[in-house]
């Protein structure tokens, strides 16, 4: 299917600023690197706050990532809908994640009108080695007149 692009990395980026400005402080710091049609990537940097015993990324952390990038991708096409919210995100841990940057690639399975399905591939930053997968179901508010 050919999605559409209504806002690009800087104006979802722009836009979770103005509405959700908790978004990217503390913790995780995101970044909305790519939003094109049908999918976006995000990545963040994991550091000692987010290791786990033995010095690799929490599943927490990864988690989190991926419904980052669920929303993104989710905003990227639907526009300002700050509403979107997860009603489910199943993921997969596939291999242990050494600290530093990770990115989750995100793509559009379904873009309904009241439900979106997404699935995320999460990566070590320059490698193509699979950390993570998941899926993930948004519920989207109801289109206003």
């Amino acid at each position: 299917m050919a999605y559409k692009v209504e806002l690009d990395a800087a104006a979802v980026t722009a836009y979770l600023d103005a509405v959700f400005p908790q978004w990217n402080q503390g913790g995780i710091r995101f970044g909305i690197d790519v939003i094109e049609p049908g999918r976006a990537r995000v990545s963040a940097e994991a550091r000692a706050e987010h290791l786990r015993p033995g010095g690799t990324v929490s599943g927490p952390t990864l988690f989190t990532l991926a419904d980052f990038a669920a929303y993104a991708v989710i905003l990227g096409h639907v526009g300002k809908q700050a509403l979107a919210v997860t009603t489910n995100l199943n993921i997969n841990f596939l291999r242990k994640a050494p600290p530093g940057p990770v990115v989750g690639e995100c793509r559009l399975l379904k873009l309904g009108s009241r439900l979106a399905v997404t699935e995320c591939d999460i990566k070590v930053d320059g490698t193509d080695d699979l950390i993570a997968h998941a899926s993930a179901t948004y519920s989207l508010p109801p289109k206003t007149s």
